[in-house]
């Protein structure tokens, strides 16, 4: 059973993406030459995709992995060029289609349009949460992993945005940039507080690898959690 601030902000998510700035998004995630402001974010997109890839197999022949909100699927790409069975899933249909469109139709990746916590998505080896839950209150973050941890073998990759001075000065300044250039309301959680409610819901699990990528608008923390 999911909070009531979690579904409030996942069906937030919905509307942003589907309604707002699927268009946005598609560029944004594409080699199309894009604005100073925007091209700060897909550099650190892109390194953070990276950092998150290398926390997994090289090989993964044989492995599951649920891409828990794929957004246009770059990650899922990858994975799947590994290997993988890879299952993505985002609320937004918009980004999915164009993740669809996409992807090679070689590759086994099982495409999906919904709630990455649907237990019919069914048990996995290996989860990344790329940029999908920074928009969750910490607590509901942590009931996506608690969540996700009880049906996950290895590990799950998530990332956050960090409580830092610099980011919430960030923030302040986004919203004066036109609606277009904004992403979704950003929460930021303290890391320390992430990690201690992270034990608590999980004794038995180990917090691994961490890594921030700072790149100007860009700023998201990656976390590793070992079920």
């Amino acid at each position: 059973m999911t909070t009531a601030t979690y579904d409030r902000f996942r069906g937030t998510l919905e509307t942003y993406f589907d309604r707002t700035a699927a268009k946005a998004w598609e560029q944004l995630t594409s080699d199309a030459p894009v604005s100073g402001i925007r091209a700060t974010v897909r550099a650190g997109r892109t390194e953070m995709r990276d950092t998150l890839l290398s926390w997994l197999p090289h090989d993964m022949t044989g492995l599951r992995l649920l891409d828990a909100g794929c957004g246009t699927g770059a990650l899922a790409v990858a994975a799947a060029e590994r290997g993988a069975e890879v299952v993505a899933i985002d609320v937004a249909g918009s980004l999915v289609q164009i993740a669809r469109d996409r992807a090679p139709s070689t590759l086994a990746i099982d495409w999906r349009v919904g709630d990455l916590l649907d237990p019919a998505l069914g048990p996995f080896d290996h989860v990344v949460a790329m940029d999908s839950l920074i928009h969750y209150p910490a607590r509901d973050i942590v009931t996506v992993v608690q969540r996700l941890a009880a049906r996950t073998h290895g590990s799950i990759l998530l990332t956050f945005a960090p409580q830092t001075p610099l980011l919430l000065a960030m923030l302040g300044m986004g919203r004066l940039f036109p609606r277009s250039d904004r992403s979704p309301a950003i929460l930021p959680v303290r890391d320390a507080r992430l990690r201690t409610l992270i034990r608590t819901a999980l004794p038995d699990a180990r917090i691994g690898r961490d890594r921030r990528v700072s790149a100007s608008f860009y700023t998201s923390h990656a976390l590793e959690v070992l079920p």
